[in-house]
């Protein structure tokens, strides 16, 4: 129990750091999807290199996943138990909401919080977009990760496939890939942003599933055939 504890406490911080450092680089430098300029690259590069830092810092205690999506594919692929799986979630959630209060401290009530939202209003495009980026960045982590000797640059490519989908992805929906660096500021930013979250929940799962299936077949996993 209390290895899963520290587990889950990693979890909280990593997540924590993700949205801290990514969503507040983001409402910071005043990022817009429309525009792409040094916000939009800056924006791009916070969310990989946080990814990047805390691979290398509590990858080894929890495998930081900091990502509901990227916990789902996992389990999916049968590296963690149902049991943990819930006890990431809760974390990366709870990290998520408190990273974003802290850039709410920072930066104001009113600063945006990097929040997610819907390309040109239109859901099915939104949706689409963001399960085929975390389709391949659950991809990106499950090949990374899959084979011990990767352990050592595993976090470099995983941060990496981070800024690549937001590279693409920050012009359509800000980017989020993750429930739980959504689920954060859209809390705290109300309006368009929480009653558009569901979005930003069930698309990103939806997407780290496909990747499981997939990466099951690939593999030649007994258990997807």
């Amino acid at each position: 129990m209390q290895g899963s504890m520290r587990k889950y406490v990693a979890e909280f911080i990593g997540t924590f750091v993700l949205v801290l450092l990514g969503c507040g680089t983001a409402a910071a430098v005043g990022c817009k999807g429309s525009e792409v300029n040094a916000a939009y690259i800056l924006t791009a590069l916070a969310f990989g290199l946080s990814i990047v830092a805390m691979a290398y810092s509590i990858g080894n205690v929890s495998g930081c996943h900091v990502n509901p999506a990227v916990s789902l594919g996992v389990l999916m692929t049968g590296g963690m138990s149902v049991r943990d799986f819930i006890g990431y979630v809760i974390a990366q959630v709870l990290g998520a909401i408190c990273g974003a209060a802290i850039i709410g401290v920072l930066l104001g009530w009113d600063c945006g919080f990097g929040a997610n939202g819907l390309y040109q209003g239109d859901v099915m495009v939104s949706l689409l977009v963001e399960i085929l980026l975390t389709f391949v960045f659950v991809m990106a982590v499950l090949g990374a990760t899959s084979k011990i000797e990767n352990a050592h640059v595993a976090g470099l490519v995983i941060g990496l496939s981070l800024t690549l989908v937001h590279i693409l992805g920050i012009h359509f929906t800000g980017t989020s890939v993750n429930p739980a660096r959504s689920i954060g500021p859209a809390l705290f930013a109300g309006g368009a942003a929480l009653s558009n979250l569901w979005v930003f929940i069930v698309a990103p799962l939806v997407g780290g599933a496909l990747a499981a299936v997939v990466w099951n077949y690939l593999k030649g996993d007994k258990a997807a055939e």
